[in-house]
């Protein structure tokens, strides 16, 4: 004999209550960590962008559009947005590059893959501002180890603008090519090793699996990646700032040290600094969905 229990509407309405309250529960501290760290920020960038806001005066009213106008006009703002640009399609191209050839060589070394794999990691785990530092007393012509070769070489790692843009990207590279070949490892791995034995078998050289197999089911790590490094460099600041100030002759400022020399130093204008910051707010937006779109477009072609 089967005996059915029937459950009543008002019971099933409190577990239903009680599920959500539970589900509420655990979402409220992410929910509140977003509201606190970047919704509010978000929201108070965008007034102060459109309000004429000094450093120590605060709010002064709204003059919208003055604080953008200003912003574009400001005389180091087209040489900013134009080196940003130079320093993160050369950051993106090498890191990528190196990332996936040292993701590639940990793969197959089969003796010394934990000695490589740990080797080219540890960098990563220094700060970048401790980094800096580090190369910053490295570069140094007065103190530092290489400055014997520098003097005899007549030569400085920070002393023209090429050279320190190439500085730059030698202790970028060694900062966090550990990092992206993590990446492009992990992506490596998720490729089906069948594949690869089945191309062999039809006769394929490496050549034809790299470029047949692994970049095609590789473009989801690529495309985070690409992502990541592009975001990263054009948010460029510590590193220039504790390395070159912004020099040689000004050669070397990213719109990040802008936004910061524009708050803090000489203009003293927090107005201005968010204008320029919402500017490159809308940029990153841009350029993300650009690059979202041409990888789907890849995929789907």
């Amino acid at each position: 004999m089967t005996v059915h229990t029937a459950t009543s509407p008002r019971l099933s309405s409190r577990r239903t209550r009680s599920h959500r309250l539970r589900g509420w529960a655990y979402a409220s501290p992410t929910a509140l960590f977003v509201l606190v760290l970047f919704v509010v920020p978000l929201v108070l960038v965008f007034r102060m962008s459109a309000s004429k806001w000094p450093l120590l005066s605060g709010d002064q009213g709204i003059n919208f559009p003055d604080n953008f106008t200003a912003a574009v006009d400001n005389r180091f703002f087209v040489d900013s947005v134009v080196f940003t640009l130079k320093y993160t399609i050369l950051a993106t191209i090498l890191l990528i590059a190196l990332g996936l050839g040292l993701a590639l060589m940990v793969q197959e070394s089969s003796r010394w893959k934990g000695l490589l794999r740990t080797s080219f990691l540890v960098p990563s785990a220094l700060g970048l501002a401790s980094a800096s530092l580090l190369f910053y007393v490295l570069y140094s012509p007065l103190a530092g180890p290489l400055a014997p070769f520098m003097e005899r070489m007549g030569w400085s790692f920070l002393g023209s603008p090429d050279a320190a843009l190439a500085s730059t990207l030698f202790l970028i590279v060694w900062r966090y090519a550990g990092f992206y070949m993590l990446l492009m490892l992990v992506g490596l791995q998720a490729i089906p090793g069948d594949i690869y034995e089945a191309a062999r078998m039809d006769g394929a050289n490496r050549w034809h699996t790299f470029s047949k197999i692994t970049i095609p089911l590789l473009k989801p790590t690529l495309a985070l990646t690409t992502i990541l490094c592009v975001t990263g460099s054009l948010l460029a600041f510590e590193q220039f700032y504790i390395l070159t100030k912004g020099g040689p002759d000004n050669s070397t400022i990213t719109v990040v040290q802008l936004i910061y020399s524009v708050a803090f130093q000489g203009q003293n204008d927090l107005g201005v600094a968010a204008a320029l910051s919402v500017l490159v707010l809308a940029a990153l937006v841009v350029i993300n969905v650009v690059q979202l779109r041409a990888f789907r477009g890849s995929d789907e072609s």
